[in-house]
């Protein structure tokens, strides 16, 4: 098997408060690249869309712009940034730090399915 798509054509893209997420979707992969504004934080653009107290989503990321603070549901906290790679566990809030936009490429598979869409399966745009 040989499957791509280019990112110029994405199969799908959710708006949100203070950011959006666009996804390619590839058998066994689903790719996003998720673009947080300044002031953009997941407890408040995401968690009612959610319906969760916290993101509830496993990330395999890329920082590609951007820094990004995190807090795990059970308190650890720290702090990501340009060419950074990351794994975090669901349980968790994120926001960005400073006047710069977040660029972030999430290789996880459930990101670009379930996240910043609502339980009852609609997209997050307003």
């Amino acid at each position: 098997m040989f499957e791509t798509k280019t990112l110029d054509k994405p199969d799908e893209r959710r708006d949100f408060p203070r950011g959006h997420l666009e996804t390619v979707h590839l058998t066994g992969l689903d790719f996003a690249i998720a673009t947080f504004e300044p002031g953009w934080r997941w407890s408040e653009s995401l968690a009612q869309l959610a319906g969760t107290a916290s993101c509830q989503i496993h990330h395999n990321g890329y920082v590609a712009q951007g820094r990004m603070r995190i807090r795990t549901d059970d308190g650890a906290e720290g702090e990501v940034g340009p060419g950074d790679v990351f794994v975090l566990s669901p349980g968790h809030d994120a926001w960005v730090v400073g006047d710069e936009q977040v660029v972030v490429y999430d290789f996880a598979g459930s990101m670009a399915n379930d996240y910043a869409r609502a339980k009852d399966g609609q997209s997050g745009q307003s």
